[in-house]
């Protein structure tokens, strides 16, 4: 069902991985790990147990930058199969929150990326229509959203020659929740020129052309918003809601009945209590969202009353994504040492947000409903599960009941580092040596302290001893510290000092030499799953090594040592069987700011004044298509870049009116 194409040839051990793993699910081992090294393939050795077991596949990430690797390596992987994207829409996100002791309402604030939303939607949509299909998804899937099968049931599929007329489109259209225009074509509107009609489906890229004869489709063209030029010529397609918290208004009449219902009996429970205030406050509120919701569908907050939109009783677990998952599939949870904490915290941050948010008045009790899933419930919808990182925590190793399979050797031969222990009386000065030797070879150096106080002092220090260096920590802003590596690996600084944040996610061949200071103060910055996570940061180096400065040994030390010797005398050994030499990984230097025409065009000022409206249309236009081209590649950084000027010029649009 999946076709795997790549330009990799998979390795022995790789294969000898996926034929366990696949055998394992077969046999009826439904939970296994793969603990397998930086740079050992991890995810190409994914995409073939995918194929080999020929099963719709939920692949989830710890974070949003993780992901959008995932799925872009899939997507090339396979290419004729469904790989959809699913994480928070929000470019921006302020939750809806209460402080009582300052007496703080804090309402609400988003900013919705239109392009996230259009890939979550879709690959809802894929589930429901195929089985050919992988989902890459953060964490926050286990929130709640609409039922499948709410969402599924108001799908209207129409095809050429079938009898359609022009007023049924648009009635249909509008009972999707899709809006008429008379202008550009947006997705989640519609637009009507005489027997033309077309539909810009949030779930689609692009917009769709229905051609009437009379009453009948003479023909169906996906087309490009911007030139109107034809793409495709189905013979059918499917129409999904414009949401999946979108309802028909019989369903909208009951619901607002029912939360009338209970808002009369929690304005009582607060007249009886005393507390008028809140009885007037929760009155005020919800009786002006039903009212929005009447009139047009919709109202913001609309998630809070999801329990009766979705038909569930109090208790009763939400819809998430893995419910539009149908009968029989697998579940990889990547960087699960990582992930498995954030699956178990969720639900409790958000419960207590909203009791107090309830207990004051701004919200029914209903929307603790709205709400992830726990932990337990997350867990059973989880039948084939592979947990994927370099370090399992005990956690998932008891309960996959010690079905551990080890993927330890390196396409590149490439070993993990040397470990030295020094215990001296001057490490900073004894790490200064090695600073400088490692600086002579044109190696960079990676240094971990355990404060941020630490990291900025050492910096200092290096700085006035002629060493290039810098520090990153969370103080410092996200983009920011993308640029601190960049100038990294470029060679601008030598030496980045930094405290937990040099683990997960940084691919620096470049570095040589890992320094972690105070390596002997047990806690999570030097527990043992951190110890080897920060050895793996210079396991992409051929000359790759680790100096740890201790008083004494711990435990954690022990068995990350012991480990990590584990894994590089088995990597020795498997090179010399198969007479592999370690190969230096090469890679191109990225400039953080793409340097291609469209994003400078989107960083330049736009003139004050156009010669005349062709002009600004054009300049739209342009921008149009860099910024769909950016979206479609998962820079959204740039896009939304080019979505700012776009709106801006939109803006500029009426001095031609």
């Amino acid at each position: 069902m999946f076709e795997l194409t790549s330009t990799y040839k998979i390795t022995s051990e790789q294969q000898r991985v996926v034929d366990r793993l696949s055998d394992n699910f077969k046999k009826g081992v439904n939970r296994q790990v793969l603990l397998g090294v930086t740079g050992s393939g991890k995810t190409f050795t994914m995409a073939n147990l995918i194929s080999k077991l020929g099963k719709s596949t939920l692949v989830l990430s710890p974070n949003k930058t993780l992901a959008a690797q995932l799925y872009q390596e899939f997507k090339s992987f396979f290419p004729r199969s469904r790989v959809g994207y699913f994480i928070s829409y929000y470019d921006y996100y302020q939750p809806e929150a209460y402080i009582p002791q300052r007496n703080l309402y804090i309402a609400k604030e988003v900013s919705i990326n239109q392009e996230l939303e259009r890939l979550r939607i879709d690959a809802i949509r894929s589930l429901l229509e195929t089985k050919d299909t992988i989902i890459v998804a953060s964490i926050s899937s286990i929130y709640s959203i609409g039922s499948p099968d709410d969402f599924f049931n108001q799908k209207i599929t129409y095809s050429v020659r079938s009898i359609a007329p022009r007023e049924q489109l648009i009635k249909e259209f509008v009972s999707l929740g899709y809006a008429r225009t008379d202008g550009l074509m947006e997705s989640g509107k519609f637009r009507v020129r005489g027997d033309i009609v077309e539909l810009f489906p949030t779930s689609e890229e692009n917009p769709v052309r229905f051609i009437l004869d009379g009453r009948v489709i003479e023909g169906i063209e996906v087309f490009d918003a911007i030139t109107a030029e034809a793409l495709t010529l189905p013979d059918s397609v499917n129409i999904f809601p414009v949401s999946y918290f979108h309802f028909k208004k019989e369903r909208l009449d009951y619901i607002i009945s029912e939360v009338k219902h209970e808002l009369e009996k929690r304005i009582n429970y607060f007249i009886e209590s005393d507390q008028i205030e809140y009885a007037e406050r929760i009155k005020e509120r919800t009786l002006y969202d039903m009212e929005i919701l009447e009139k047009f569908g919709y109202c913001a907050g609309i998630e809070n009353y999801s329990m009766y939109l979705t038909g569930r009783k109090k208790g009763e677990p939400p819809y998430t994504l893995l419910d539009f998952f149908r009968g029989d599939y697998l579940a990889i949870i990547d960087e699960s040492h990582i992930s498995i904490p954030q699956l178990r915290g969720m639900y409790r941050g958000d419960r207590s947000r909203k009791e107090t948010l309830v207990k004051y008045g701004f919200r029914l009790p209903s929307a603790l409903e709205n709400r992830p899933l726990n932990f337990e419930e997350a867990d059973n919808r989880f039948k084939q599960l592979l947990y994927v990182s370099a370090t399992p925590s005990t956690y998932e190793i008891k309960d996959t009941n010690y079905n551990v399979t080890d993927l330890l050797v390196r396409p590149t031969g490439l070993l993990d580092p040397i470990i030295e222990i020094r215990n001296s009386d001057s490490p900073v000065e004894d790490m200064l040596e090695e600073i400088q030797i490692e600086i002579g070879k044109k190696n960079r150096i990676l240094v971990t302290t355990l404060t941020k106080k630490m990291a900025e002092k050492l910096a200092d220090f290096l700085f006035l001893k002629g060493i290039n260096c810098t520090y990153m920590h969370s103080e410092i802003k996200a983009l920011d510290r993308i640029k601190i590596i960049q100038r990294l690996r470029t060679g601008e600084v030598d030496v980045l000092i930094g405290i937990n944040l040099l683990r997960e996610g940084l691919d620096l061949p470049e570095v040589s030499l890992v320094v972690i200071l105070d390596a002997d103060r047990e806690g999570f910055l030097r527990s043992e799953t951190s110890l080897i996570q920060t050895f793996g940061r210079a396991s992409r180096n051929i000359n790759g090594r680790v100096i740890l400065y201790i008083r004494e040994m711990t435990d954690s030390l022990t068995r990350a040592i012991d480990e990590s010797t584990r894994r590089r005398e088995y990597q020795e050994d498997y090179n010399l069987k198969h007479n592999i030499k370690p190969t230096p990984i090469l890679k191109k230097v990225k400039d953080f700011y793409d340097d291609d025409y469209w994003i400078k065009k989107s960083e330049e000022n736009i003139p004050a004044k156009f010669e005349n409206k062709e002009a600004l249309e054009k300049e739209i236009d342009i921008l149009f298509i860099a910024m769909k081209e950016k979206a479609a590649n998962l820079d959204f950084k740039s896009a939304a870049l080019l979505r700012d000027k776009i709106k801006e010029l939109k803006n500029m649009m009426i001095e031609f009116f």
